[in-house]
């Protein structure tokens, strides 16, 4: 692997069966891929990177303001030096926010919690949730494409995420200061979830351990978006599509004196769907590798081993 494929989303509309088997195979060797012409606005994408730098540009004070102790960052503001990622030994080199599913009247699950927004920014909930609202869409097309590889019906995904407790997460890494520091922006790890979709960064350090464990830069087309699977499609898969480790490494000079911004979207399963292996993706040479578990379950197992629950 020298990078990771490019998918073109206009194949969604054009040639599906095709468009299927591609993004199939693209991450049943990578766990990445970079979807191309996936027809999302740019100013989209812009607006809400321009509310992200605003955002973490506001004073200390009036971000602590919307940290909730005891929620894990579920909504609202992490700070700096919070997350680990598991099994590491030094905290990462960020910030954070966390935008949640917008929910009218009484949520359908007590885990879509109301979110939090800033006060000194007006602009920031109206750039979050057309950012949030699209990459959602984008994100079941492709997961109608990989229930169709899975040989399940198109519409397998839709209806067991159509709730879930997806999180969009404006991400600020500070400028390094300390060049000798043994922590980095963001350690070795796989995602939790489902998928997820990285809008930015215009700035480099993200890396994909390849398979023959090579360290990977990640270098995409112009305004592609990455699209990596979490561990609950990789456990649903019975490890048939693989949870890529991967990592943002602190650049050299000069980038490593500038901030570096990204979004990513977790898309989550609704919090009691069951993750149970699919008899498509269990067989003789690939027996069954997990018990059955629901997906809120497997996501407060997860954040206490990232240091978000304690």
């Amino acid at each position: 692997m020298h990078s990771i494929p490019h998918i073109d989303m206009r194949h969604y509309q054009q040639q599906f069966e095709a468009f299927a088997d591609e993004v199939g195979e693209g991450y049943e060797k990578n766990g990445f891929v970079a979807l191309t012409h996936h027809g999302i606005d740019q100013a989209i994408i812009d607006n809400a990177l321009d509310a992200t730098r605003e955002l973490f540009d506001l004073p200390e004070a009036v971000k602590q303001q919307y940290f909730i102790e005891g929620q894990g960052g579920a909504r609202g503001y992490t700070p700096f030096g919070t997350e680990i990622a598991k099994d590491a030994k030094h905290v990462d080199l960020k910030e954070f926010w966390h935008v949640g599913r917008e929910v009218e009247g009484k949520p359908p699950y007590p885990q879509l919690l109301p979110n939090i927004w800033p006060q000194e920014l007006p602009r920031f909930k109206r750039d979050m949730l057309a950012l949030y609202d699209a990459l959602d869409e984008l994100g079941n097309q492709v997961l109608e494409a990989l229930a169709v590889y899975l040989q399940q019906p198109r519409d397998f995904f839709r209806s067991r995420v159509n709730q879930g407790n997806s999180i969009l997460r404006p991400l600020h890494y500070p400028p390094i200061i300390d060049e000798g520091t043994p922590s980095v922006r963001a350690g070795a790890h796989e995602d939790i979830n489902v998928i997820t979709l990285l809008v930015g960064s215009r700035e480099p350090g993200l890396e994909v351990l390849s398979k023959e464990g090579h360290w990977i830069p990640v270098t995409i087309i112009e305004g592609a978006i990455i699209c990596n699977v979490g561990d609950m499609l990789q456990r649903l898969t019975n490890y048939t599509l693989p949870s890529t480790t991967h990592r943002v490494v602190n650049p050299p000079a000069p980038y490593s004196s500038q901030s570096r911004y990204s979004i990513p979207f977790f898309l989550h399963f609704n919090p009691d769907v069951i993750i149970d292996p699919l008899a498509s993706c269990v067989s003789e040479d690939n027996p069954k590798r997990d018990e059955a578990i629901t997906a809120d379950d497997y996501l407060m197992r997860r954040l206490r081993e990232i240091g978000l629950l304690k």
